[in-house]
């Protein structure tokens, strides 16, 4: 059974520095961030939890985010579940996707999580 978790982030991405950096972003627009170093440890998580928001990278080992992204849409419990993609190679996006490029700008990240996440709402 799935819970939720409004106010968790999770950040989906095989470089942890990358990760860590998000999560202490996450962390002062006031989110939790859970985190998950490729695809298939996301979808892990997605069995237990359901984030106001996804910050998935797209090139990771295992599983990639576009495979992710395809697995997680056609389950009906996560397929509303926001998602942002967190890329170097914006061209590369799934289509009609959002999509960040990197590095990360962190108000367009703020920006964006406040639209979507009630634990983000008086980011600056």
């Amino acid at each position: 059974m799935t819970a939720i978790a409004d106010e968790c982030v999770l950040i989906v991405d095989d470089e942890p520095d990358i990760r860590d950096t998000l999560r202490d972003v996450v962390e002062m627009a006031g989110c939790r961030a859970v985190m998950a170093a490729n695809g298939a440890e996301a979808l892990r998580q997605l069995e237990r939890m359901r984030p106001c928001m996804i910050i998935l990278d797209l090139v990771m080992p295992v599983m990639t985010g576009a495979e992710m992204l395809e697995i997680m849409r056609k389950a009906p419990e996560n397929a509303s579940v926001p998602v942002l993609i967190s890329t170097s190679a914006p061209s590369a996006a799934p289509a009609g996707e959002a999509v960040l490029a990197k590095p990360i700008d962190i108000h367009a990240l703020w920006k964006w999580m406040r639209g979507r996440c009630t634990c983000a709402a008086s980011t600056g």
